[in-house]
């Protein structure tokens, strides 16, 4: 048993790095994150993670690439290219050999032979690399359990107790197997032992399934430790499913890890409530005696769960063996991954001085990953990373920067010197529940942040001013406002320079093409001069911009849509004022970004087209749409987090937003009823000119999109229905 150490006596606390590398078998499919994000053919990604000064990288040997169809048949070309560059780098891999898999096609994690041939492929992996020293040659097997045996959400999709028992029985005594192969050749090879770990907390009444659920939850180390003997809680249990002979190998010849690899969510920590009257519907779930509501602690305790802290204190507590945080990821809006990064690594820091032996914190999905929004149960959404890899290259985001400044205590970007969202208030959507006095435990001490310069935001009397000021308020992004009242004759200088801010948004001249239509020529004017006048202050100081702009400068051309590149072809009053202002802009040397968008729409706005057809669908009328047109709706709150997320990121250039491929104003049209559950049969589909302001459809080499249409118009439509019940209840 380790006894407490001084942080002095440690060694230094290292950053590793991690490409999310799942291979994932969902049925007869098969899903490798490697293919996905691109990162199996750029060579090149390996400099990009050495530049970021990644000591070690958490990398993929994985059984079903390089031995897919039997056990004697390897291909080797591609690892032996790239774990060779990561060395030759100064990069050191802790080799993956099982990255939420069950393996190859010929074996599963029900296999009874399954511990013995993954032993097998990990002697093939140590003779052909054995300078290799760190491993991981099963991840999360305690997840992987769950999800393949237990949940049935992967391969081979088994929904019992005994097959989850008997999931995890096999991946740990194939860790144990692999670990005995791979000393045979390279004797000092460290295991790296993840898994997720968080705690369970519950009402009352489901004391017994959060105590069970606290217990099974360290069951793969325990079982690493040979732990699990006669006595043990789980002994009786697991032994039951035939299993106890295993138990009792494991135990007789333990692996226990040299790291213990901790990978905390903020979903992790879990509270389960009897009361499901409390909770939505999808949060209901079961077990063999009583119905109950599942949700993320985070969202209804208080004070906050134990977190990242408390999980770490309880592995040292229990186990009193190196730890590394083996996977920091937060799937949100780019501030709040920022000071998630930097809580992790404060926390690591601050658990250090206390004693616990914390060697590592890992950037976790470097490249971003792929549908886990579904569980990898099918297409799903790409998460950036530490870079966007949705383009033509991979693209830093504002996560590189503030992983590469971590160990020199870098100042850290503007917007993440906030509290996250999980520190705020507003972390609550339920009725609070108090967390009970057992559980308090005093936080880390973390280091203060220095106060954060404002984002400056001119012009917020318009929708998207509007949709600005609410989505800083809500993601805490300090921001100021300011109204031309503000700045006589367009002078920008004095509030600049009293406000300091890190960044200038201007929300002017975005607007419904008819009001602008309406100005004279004079007004038009001031417009585009007092758009110019900002950008020009501003870089005169140093300070990026961003400005909105639109489909409009393109005209109405229609043959194909319109790229960043794309010449500009404006055809009306508001499409020449926003060229106008988009080439004095980016003809300045600073950092200047300009979002361009299609038709918005928003439960806010009486205008547009989306507005449009609900008004008209709503009161029977139909509606007459172009079947042969091209338009690209964009849902103003998706562009104004895009935009900001570009903005954080330090992106410049143009950039075009869109949910997608174009769509005919009858294909929305229809959309928008379904959204709505409204009768799609009001469309009254004609060819050419429907009576709508024709607009070229924009596409994007860029890669970043809003999401999926059908998702943002069911929030449309949501919005929309509770504006109009809050009309009629103000009218009653």
């Amino acid at each position: 048993m380790r006894e407490m150490i001084q942080a002095s006596d440690m060694p230094e606390l290292e950053m590793w790095g991690g490409a999310e590398c799942t291979v994932a078998r969902v049925g007869d499919r098969w899903g490798d994150q490697s293919h996905l994000s691109g990162h199996h053919d750029r060579d090149c990604d390996l400099q990009r993670f050495a530049d970021l000064g990644f000591q070690a990288m958490r990398y993929p040997v994985l059984w079903e690439r390089i031995s897919p169809e039997r056990p004697d048949l390897c291909d080797w070309t591609w690892t032996d290219r790239r774990l060779g560059a990561l060395r030759d780098l100064g990069i050191r891999p802790i080799a993956g050999l099982l990255h939420h898999g069950s393996g190859p096609h010929h074996t599963s994690l029900l296999d009874p032979d399954f511990a013995a041939k993954l032993g097998d492929y990990a002697g093939r992996v140590a003779e052909r690399y054995p300078w290799i020293a760190d491993y991981t040659p099963v991840n999360e097997p305690l997840t992987t359990a769950r999800f393949s045996a237990l949940y049935g959400h992967w391969y081979p999709h088994h929904r019992d107790e005994g097959s989850f028992w008997t999931a995890l029985v096999n991946q740990v005594d194939g860790v144990a197997h692999a670990m005995r192969a791979i000393r045979a050749v390279t004797p000092g090879a460290r295991l790296i032992q993840t898994d997720d770990l968080g705690r369970t907390y519950a009402t009352a009444p489901l004391f017994h399934q959060a105590g069970f659920d606290n217990l099974r939850r360290w069951a793969g180390w325990d079982l690493l430790f040979g732990r699990v003997v006669p006595g043990h809680p789980l002994w009786d249990r697991i032994a039951g499913f035939g299993l106890g002979a295993r138990l009792d190998a494991l135990a007789t010849e333990p692996c226990p890890p040299d790291v213990i690899g901790v990978n905390h969510y903020l979903t992790s920590d879990r509270f389960l409530d009897h009361r499901l009257q409390r909770y939505p519907a999808h949060t209901h779930g079961a077990n063999f005696e009583q119905r109950y509501a599942d949700v993320e602690a985070v969202r209804v305790l208080e004070p906050a769960p134990g977190g990242l802290a408390g999980a770490l204190r309880e592995a040292w507590e229990r186990y009193r063996t190196p730890l590394a945080v083996t996977e920091v990821h937060l799937g949100c809006t780019r501030e709040e991954q920022l000071r998630w990064v930097g809580e992790a690594w404060d926390t690591a820091r601050a658990l250090r001085t206390e004693g616990v032996d914390l060697r590592a914190v890992t950037s976790w999905a470097v490249l971003g990953s792929c549908g886990w929004n579904t569980l990898l149960t099918s297409d799903g959404l790409y998460e950036p990373g530490l870079f966007d890899v949705s383009g033509a290259a991979p693209r830093p985001t504002a996560l590189a920067d503030a992983w590469r400044g971590l160990p020199d205590d870098a100042e850290r970007h503007p917007v993440a010197r906030a509290p996250g969202w999980w520190r705020r208030p507003t972390r609550l959507l339920y009725p609070p529940v108090r967390r009970p006095a057992r559980f308090e435990r005093s936080a880390p001490v973390l280091p203060s942040i220095a106060a954060a310069p404002p984002l400056l935001i001119y012009g917020a009397g318009g929708t998207l001013g509007q949709a600005l000021a609410r989505h800083c308020d809500a993601r805490a992004i300090g921001h100021v406002v300011i109204e031309r009242s503000a700045t006589p004759g367009g002078e920008f200088g004095a509030a600049l320079d009293r406000h300091r801010p890190w960044a200038v948004i201007d929300a002017t001249g975005w607007t419904e093409p008819e009001k602008f239509e309406d100005r004279t020529a004079t007004r038009r004017g001031l417009v585009v001069h007092d758009a110019a006048a900002l950008a020009r202050a501003a870089d005169e100081r140093g300070i990026p911009t961003l400005r909105f702009s639109s489909d409009l400068v393109f005209g109405a051309t229609a043959d194909r849509p319109r790229l960043e590149n794309d010449p500009t072809m404006p055809d009306d009053a508001i499409g020449h004022a926003l060229d106008a202002v988009e080439r004095i802009v980016r003809a300045l040397p600073g950092r200047h970004l300009i979002v361009r968008t299609g038709e918005p729409f928003d439960p806010g706005m009486d205008t547009g087209l989306a507005a449009d057809i609900a008004r008209a669908l709503g009161a029977g009328r139909p509606f007459v749409a172009a079947g042969d047109d091209q338009v690209t709706p964009g849902f103003v709150p998706r562009i104004v987090d895009a935009a900001l997320d570009l903005l954080i990121d330090g992106a410049d250039g143009v950039w075009h937003l869109t949910h997608g491929e174009p769509l005919s104003t009858a294909a929305l049209a229809r959309a928008v009823a379904r959204a709505c559950g409204l009768d799609p049969a009001l469309v009254e589909v004609v060819a050419g000119d429907a009576g709508q302001r024709p607009r070229a459809a924009l596409g994007t080499a860029k890669g970043l999109t809003l999401g999926a249409i059908e998702d943002a118009l069911g929030h449309f439509a949501w919005g929309r229905t509770r504006r109009i019940e809050a009309g009629e209840r103000r009218a009653a």
